[in-house]
């Protein structure tokens, strides 16, 4: 078999890079909204009235908390698709199923109407994203960084990180125009309607996608099933049999970029609202500025991973996440907006350091034949253990304390220091697996951005 790394037709990287970067703004743009909603009105608009304050907000993070359970389930089921098929047709379906899910939640009746039905579809939808979002954010990253230039992957693949951002910024950006037009019309109608106007970013993100060629690693995967068809093995197989170290320390090194988000936005919201009654308005404005630095300063960060090291540059944010964590929340407590923005932006910045290299660093872990579903099960399982419950997990642990701070920025200490750990390992395990494909028949062995 020929090593067939030179693909024949080979895309703008900056055309992939562009249709990444438009259909992951697009889904966390949806995902972000319920993150939001779930900190400020869920609890109100799906629960009874009568339920203690505390239970209330555990609930309303909890069915945050369910949409990451069938993320592994849609990272299996999309990567499958975009090993064996192409990494272009999932993520335009994956992009229909978010945004039908998101317009429905904007429709969806409140508890005081239906009971026991409003949390039921709520969950139900939420699922829905979740397997979505699953396979989602592999494909968007595998687009870029497998058209990127030699060299320059870690900068184009910071591309589908930067939805993350840009995401996050439209969401805050639309709920913090609703609350301006009052506490009780936003808890009233105000905060469906960013859910509805994704509807008009979907069908914009569905025709840019749809225009987009697919990876040029598909013609080597394709022409190494062709070649030996009787090889073929279920792409989550393979994985789970030869790449099981790497798929569990991925977990671990992105804990703290998913996860610790949360941690600092979704648990953060909600611990200056209901425990220090500080204002809804000041602190959306706060999290839409620390997006907006988190959008301009991650392709600056990543194009220094190319240049350093993306290790390195995710190794400084995890530090930098150790030596914040505790003054994040402390200074909430002066009330002082100077002083909260301040570390806002502060923790932003180092967390763009470990979140855009990362999807180079993960993609460089897998075979292509199996890198869809190998970086999907890394990035979905560490959602499913760290993201979805860690809003949940950080108002358990406050709650222990009377309504502290504290543990909650101690245990994203901890969870960053092994993050430190699990990131040197990835390098480890990218070397050895590239050391091991010298046999005389390899397999497809093209890296990213080659």
């Amino acid at each position: 078999m020929t090593d067939r790394t030179t693909p024949s037709k080979s895309p703008s990287p900056y055309r992939s890079a562009f249709a990444a970067l438009a259909g992951t703004s697009i889904e966390w743009y949806d995902f972000y909204a319920f993150a939001t909603a779930a900190a400020l009105v869920f609890d109100d608009v799906f629960f009874p009235a009568d339920m203690p304050t505390a239970l209330k907000t555990i609930a309303s993070f909890a069915t945050f908390a369910v949409g990451f359970l069938l993320r592994p389930l849609g990272g299996i089921v999309f990567g499958h698709i975009g090993d064996r098929v192409g990494r272009k047709k999932t993520l335009v379906i994956t992009l229909l199923m978010m945004g039908i899910a998101s317009f429905a939640i904007g429709l969806l009746p409140t508890y005081g109407q239906v009971g026991a039905l409003a949390p039921i579809l709520l969950i139900t939808l939420r699922l829905v994203q979740g397997i979505a979002i699953g396979g989602e954010w592999g494909g968007a990253v595998l687009i870029a960084v497998e058209n990127a230039p030699k060299g320059r992957a870690t900068f184009f693949g910071s591309f589908a990180q930067l939805g993350s951002s840009v995401g996050a910024l439209l969401s805050t950006g639309a709920f913090s125009l609703m609350n301006l037009f009052g506490s009780d019309a936003f808890h009233d109608w105000g905060w469906r309607v960013p859910f509805l106007a994704s509807s008009v970013l979907v069908i914009i993100g569905l025709i840019v996608r749809t225009k987009l060629e697919d990876s040029p690693v598909m013609e080597d995967i394709h022409a190494e099933q062709s070649e030996k068809p009787g090889a073929s093995r279920l792409p989550v197989t393979e994985v789970l049999q030869k790449d099981w170290k790497t798929v569990l320390v991925g977990v671990f090194a992105l804990a703290t970029a998913t996860g610790g988000y949360y941690v600092v936005t979704s648990y953060l919201l909600s611990y200056g609202t209901d425990e220090l009654h500080l204002s809804e308005s000041m602190l959306l404005n706060g999290l839409s500025l620390a997006a907006f630095l988190e959008l301009v300063v991650t392709p600056f960060l990543s194009l220094w991973g190319d240049r350093i090291g993306a290790h390195r540059v995710v190794v400084a944010g995890l530090a930098g996440v150790v030596l914040l964590s505790l003054p994040q929340f402390m200074v909430m407590g002066t009330a002082s907006v100077f002083l909260i923005y301040l570390t806002m932006l502060a923790m932003r910045l180092v967390m763009s350091a470990l979140y855009g290299p990362m999807a180079a660093i993960l993609a460089d872990g897998f075979a292509p034949h199996v890198r869809y579903t190998g970086i999907s099960l890394s990035y979905q399982i560490c959602n499913m253990v760290f993201a979805g419950f860690a809003p949940v997990t950080a108002v358990w642990l406050s709650s222990l304390a009377g309504g502290a701070y504290w543990p909650p920025a101690v245990a994203l200490m901890a969870v960053s220091v092994i993050g430190i750990w699990c990131t040197l390992r990835l390098r480890t395990y990218h070397r050895l697996r590239v050391a091991g494909e010298t046999s005389p028949e390899p397999r497809v062995t093209a890296p990213v951005g080659a």
